[in-house]
């Protein structure tokens, strides 16, 4: 099965998906490039991921090196709960459907609702991830959301990693978790990809409530 995912994921690097917004080069400029999927690919593989959450889908580009790295771990029960409120009436299933043609769809779950609403959702029906990816809005508020339900989703130890953190939105909200909840970014995870991109940060051994006098700007 990792040979069918690696294929559709060539494909779809080489020649696109079969269908985009009417956006000049909107899939080469919003998709994680390749070389950055190979790089989350292999941190979820060592970290053996079972369940990973993702926030984003677009056209698939790293969903399918997450499905990659769940099938490869060969973990039991793997699991990828994808979740974007435009998937169907922005992207029209662009990215589903390659996931389903990699034949990922039965370890995959599309939650097509915002994540503001998602992820607490998954918080009180009790799931617990290994890993998550955040691509979702740039929005600042909207990604300190996404963050500080996924710091509640995602075990202890376990792994964030986060797309565009080179814009100053993403940037500023992920730095208040590396400041004051002990966030530790991962050096030269993403070494060799597009140059300041994408970050991963290793969450602390236990999930702690600093006094709120502590807080650092």
């Amino acid at each position: 099965m990792t040979t069918r995912i690696r294929e559709t994921r060539r494909r779809l690097a080489r020649e696109g998906p079969v269908r985009t917004r009417p956006v000049e080069r909107d899939f080469e400029t919003i998709s994680l490039p390749e070389a950055d999927c190979d790089r989350l690919r292999d941190l979820l593989l060592a970290e053996r991921a079972e369940t990973v959450v993702e926030v984003g889908l677009a056209y698939g580009s790293s969903a399918l090196a997450i499905g990659e790295a769940l099938v490869a771990a060969g973990r039991p029960r793997p699991r990828h709960v994808v979740i974007d409120p435009f998937q169907r009436s922005i992207f029209s299933d662009a990215g589903w459907d390659v996931l389903c043609a990699a034949g990922l769809a039965a370890i995959s779950e599309l939650l097509t609702e915002w994540s503001s609403t998602a992820l607490p959702r998954l918080l009180a029906g009790g799931l617990v991830a290994d890993a998550a990816f955040v691509d979702g809005s740039h929005r600042f508020h909207e990604v300190f959301v996404d963050l500080y339900f996924l710091r509640k989703l995602v075990r202890p130890g376990g792994l964030v990693v986060l797309d565009d953190t080179d814009a100053p939105s993403v940037g500023a909200a992920v730095r208040y978790y590396e400041r004051n909840l002990g966030w530790t970014e991962i050096p030269d995870a993403f070494a060799g990809g597009t140059a300041g991109r994408c970050r991963a940060y290793r969450l602390p051994a236990a999930v702690t409530e600093p006094p709120f006098e502590d807080f650092v700007p």
